[in-house]
């Protein structure tokens, strides 16, 4: 072995008193290797797990509907090879009213199943920001973390604007779980700026394009179908970026890079986003009993990159589209760049958040409304359709239990209330597409510019007519912004 091979894997503070690896061993592949209905043997799994705590890979990244997951690596915890190994997981429940009950059985369950009193890392993800109870689940878990249960708190797939929120509501966030690339650069935008001003590690999966961006693919014909689910996601994000022949500028471009430093094709993907300023670790996934990547790995470690490196992997770069969003909007909105492609039936069957109610002496009239206090005492609704209209009351940053979301923050309140017209719309049988007009109005002028970034952020395809106006004050302490809107659904 050169005197120069790493033996270990860089380690890293994720988080006050969480070192660890800066490659974390994902273990989303139990899920794909258990599709036909057998389970792998959780002692077998566990020996698999405990190979790479020995070389150093010794936290682990999993989720409650990964398969098996949680009782293998639960399996190991409880052995002695599991001492010191750390073991984040993921809660993905489906959306709903999020009470302390329903929050609290969620981490019951991931503690039995893993075998251990307090969860290293607990990571939600949440399926529709306009169900708000995304921000109940949060503060639930926030408390459970108070209580010992949890140690630190993270994010899967959460975008930069309900990041935001999140911090200005000061839930201790320590990561959020994002999609990271040469594939896919979402992350180093916005989202990286927000993190490093708020000290949010981000943890990158993604990294090696479910093994396209790989020496296997270098010049390779495209595959005309694709064996398991990760395949099937990322040759998705391949068309979205340009289709085969993009890819392949940029796996020219990175095996160049290889070569010069003798490494792999899969190190210089994964190396790029390891340099990212805001990214503490990658996590690479991992076919237990199958095969194992721990030795080329190490290589990550054994070299850096130097400006020639990254002018010639940002010129392959401009042969790409950038993939349309911002983090885990795949999930939520099209092109649905996922395993299991389109997801619009799935959002669609999504109760609405707030049922609709018909107004009497009016058959085509319906109205909903949001549970707030001032609704009934005013005599007003949240909104009304009429025919094909639909018209949605000024909406300000309130939140059910009738405290204010984001205050101090004019963009957090924004992203707030723009999810409850988008909620309302929808409640209505329309969409935030059908949007023809929205007035904002403004307590502070100074707020104009971050509240309309994230107006944007919602409406830049729609584009709807729009007002922005400065108002004496907006009624109620810390009120930065109120929104209205008009609808019309299509015909």
């Amino acid at each position: 072995m050169s005197p120069d091979r790493p033996t270990r894997p860089e380690r890293t503070l994720l988080a006050p008193g969480l070192e660890i690896p800066r490659v974390v061993t994902g273990l989303w592949q139990v899920a794909d290797m258990e599709r036909d209905g057998t389970l792998l043997d959780p002692q077998r799994g566990a020996a698999d797990l405990a190979a790479y705590a020995a070389a150093g890979f010794d936290a682990f990244d999993m989720a409650d509907h990964y398969g098996s997951a949680e009782v293998i690596t639960g399996t190991l915890l409880a052995s002695p090879q599991g001492q010191g190994v750390r073991a984040f997981t993921k809660w993905c429940p489906p959306p709903g009213p999020m009470t302390p009950a329903v929050v609290r059985e969620g981490v019951q369950r991931a503690l039995q199943r893993l075998r251990v009193d307090r969860i290293d890392l607990m990571q939600f993800h949440w399926w529709t920001f306009e169900h708000p109870g995304w921000l109940d689940a949060m503060g639930e878990l926030a408390r459970l973390r108070e209580e010992g249960l949890i140690a630190h708190l993270g994010l899967t797939n959460f975008d930069t604007a309900h990041l935001r929120v999140l911090l200005a509501e000061g839930i201790p966030v320590a990561s959020n779980q994002v999609c990271i690339s040469l594939l896919d650069r979402r992350a180093t935008e916005e989202m990286s700026t927000l993190c490093l001003a708020h000290g949010v590690r981000l943890l990158a999966y993604g990294t090696l394009g479910g093994g396209f961006l790989t020496d296997r693919w270098v010049g390779a014909p495209e595959p005309e179908e694709v064996a398991d689910w990760s395949k099937m996601k990322y040759h998705r994000f391949i068309r979205a970026i340009g289709g085969w022949g993009a890819l392949q500028q940029v796996l020219a471009a990175a095996r160049q890079v290889a070569h010069k430093h003798g490494v792999s094709v899969a190190n210089v993907a994964t190396r790029w986003v390891l340099e990212q300023p805001a990214v503490a670790a990658v996590i690479v996934g991992a076919r237990l009993g199958e095969r194992e990547h721990r030795a080329d790995n190490l290589q990550l470690f054994a070299f850096a990159f130097d400006d020639e490196d990254r002018a010639l992997l940002n010129t392959a770069f401009t042969a790409t589209t950038r993939i349309s969003g911002d983090c885990g909007d795949e999930y939520r909105r099209p092109p649905f760049l996922t395993a299991s492609g389109d997801l619009s039936h799935h959002l669609a069957a999504l109760p609405p958040v707030w049922p609709r109610h018909a107004v009497p002496g009016h058959p085509e009239r319906w109205r909903v409304d949001s549970g707030s206090v001032w609704e009934p005492l005013a005599g007003y609704a949240r909104a009304v359709r009429s025919g094909r209209r639909i018209l949605v009351s000024g909406t300000t940053a309130t939140h059910g239990s009738g405290r204010l979301v984001g205050r101090g923050d004019a963009a957090a309140q924004t992203v707030y209330i723009l999810d409850k017209i988008a909620a309302s719309i929808t409640a209505l049988g329309g969409k935030l597409e059908d949007v023809l007009r929205t007035r904002v109005y403004l307590s502070n002028v100074a707020d104009w510019e971050a509240v309309s970034r994230v107006h944007g952020r919602y409406f830049g395809e729609i584009r709807p007519a729009n007002t922005l106006l400065q108002v004496g004050a907006l009624v109620g302490d810390g009120y930065l912004v109120e929104i209205e809107a008009e609808a019309e659904v299509a015909g």
